[in-house]
């Protein structure tokens, strides 16, 4: 990567001494440190190196006779000329070609390889991304960051609040289902202006990923993303390969049509003699009992029965087939005679749909990719097992938490003076490296302290949850 930025960049009738291979260092350097993204703090971090390491680094050259150390003056040139061959001309609020190369190789490089192998699932989702500048004082002038723009972000439950400045869109690696403990690395990032759909600027990063050969498995997003066009995000994450896994918005929520006579409910076909109570079924909330929990997963478990079950994969135009829930021996029906021969602990169609329907007569049904194309996904929604691969999501919450922890990186507004989508986001691919390299130090000394545990007989640590009830409350203040 610093060889093909550094072949990008204009020759002068003197040689540069401080290398692109050199200037990421001390921006690392300093983001390794806690220190502001400042390159006034980049170059002290490279002159306080050991002197044999300057001397390599050409931190320390020798003029004419006479040891030159590099000035803050010729950092702040090399970042210029990084900056001006990155950046799009003309701008449009999203990060170009050569900038999205740098990002993938700078954070690609902070995975290791028997860490990246692990996995193939990736939970995504977008957040602000403060610029220092104030927004100008009237729409006219460009303002000192014309790039930025408003934005919304959320600012509490049921509460929303404006920032000036980017989105910036992250993907976390997860665990994949029943698969082994991996640390939760950021593995992309991009950032867009506001005025730009961060869902619209992130989907060529993962386009790219999977096509430099990193395998797509499952892709765990919110309803901010399900709620888009399905051109806009979920068919092509389907080409890229990608499995989806999301929550979907209220309004993509229930009975959506039929086709072929199968009724389209949350991404599903479903038979069209299905009981019309079960399709009053929603997503479990929040703090539900046990009981509760065990009636809807019951519920949930009892519509899957009607699902037209799909039999083939997608092909590449997208299409696969599916076949009736009598025909797979899910349910009774009178209309195919073998299913009648099924034991009675499976619900049975006392009244078939008369005229039958096309999902009624034939063996199977082929689905073209534009039926349910929002809403499709790996499990069905809201089921139990859905619920459970859906949880992995809160992976790249917690990765956003990290970056602007107060006590590390906090790359909150102020952290970054610089000016410009292409100036800060190279800054935040260096914060993201050293937040990658922290868990990975983490999950490395869990793992060691787990397993001499175990050699020892002991058992594994638990979490304690320090809980005060109202009644500690009371006696506390008495």
């Amino acid at each position: 990567m610093p060889g093909a930025l550094e072949a990008m960049l204009p020759i002068g009738a003197r040689p540069r001494q401080l290398s692109v291979r050199t200037l990421f260092l001390g921006l690392l350097l300093a983001a390794a440190d806690d220190r502001a993204a400042h390159l006034s703090r980049a170059h002290g971090a490279l002159v306080a190196l050991p002197r044999s390491d300057r001397l390599r680094l050409g931190v320390v050259v020798d003029w004419s006779g006479t040891e030159h150390t590099l000035t803050y003056r010729q950092v702040e040139y090399t970042f210029s000329l990084v900056v001006g061959a990155l950046e799009k001309q003309p701008p449009d609020g999203m990060a170009s070609d050569a900038l999205g190369s740098v990002l993938d190789a700078l954070i690609e490089a902070s995975v290791p390889e028997e860490v990246a192998r692990a996995t193939t699932s990736l939970a995504v989702d977008w957040s602000d991304q403060e610029t220092f500048a104030r927004p100008p004082a009237d729409s006219v002038s460009p303002g000192a960051d014309p790039e930025a723009s408003w934005g919304h972000r959320s600012a509490g439950v049921a509460k929303e609040d404006l920032f000036f400045g980017y989105f910036l869109s992250a993907a976390t690696m997860v665990a994949d289902e029943g698969g082994p403990s991996v640390p939760e690395l950021i593995r992309r990032i991009t950032l867009s202006s506001c005025h730009v759909d961060p869902v619209v600027a992130f989907v060529p990063v993962l386009e790219t990923m999977a096509a430099s050969g990193v395998a797509l498995g499952d892709v765990l997003c919110d309803s901010g993303y399900a709620h888009r066009r399905a051109e806009h995000w979920a068919l092509p994450v389907r080409r890229a390969g990608g499995g989806l896994v999301m929550d979907l918005h209220p309004h993509d929520r229930g009975s959506r049509g039929t086709f072929g006579g199968a009724i389209c409910f949350n991404g599903n076909l479903y038979c069209p003699a299905t009981p019309k109570g079960l399709f009053d079924i929603e997503p479990l909330a929040r703090g539900v009992g046990a009981e509760q929990a065990a009636a809807h997963d019951t519920r949930s478990a009892e519509l899957a029965r009607y699902k037209l079950g799909p039999i083939s994969a997608e092909d590449d135009d997208g299409y696969h087939r599916v076949m009736c829930p009598a025909a797979a021996g899910k349910v009774r029906c009178p209309r195919r005679e073998r299913s009648m021969t099924l034991s009675f602990d499976r619900p049975q169609i006392s009244v078939p749909p008369d005229p039958a329907p096309r999902c009624c007569t034939s063996a199977t049904l082929s689905v073209p990719p534009e039926v349910n194309a929002k809403t499709r996904q790996k499990h069905d929604y809201p089921s139990k097992s859905h619920r459970i691969s859906y949880g992995r999501r809160t992976g790249v919450e917690r990765s956003f938490a990290t970056l602007k922890d107060p006590a590390s990186t906090d790359v909150t507004r102020g952290w970054c003076r610089l000016m410009g989508l292409t100036a800060i986001a190279l800054l935040l691919g260096c914060a993201v490296v050293v937040r990658n390299e922290r868990v990975l130090d983490a999950f490395e000394q869990r793992r060691t302290d787990e397993a001499r545990r175990a050699a020892a007989g002991l058992e594994p640590r638990t979490r304690r949850r320090r809980r005060r009830t109202t009644s500690d409350l009371i006696a506390s203040a008495c």
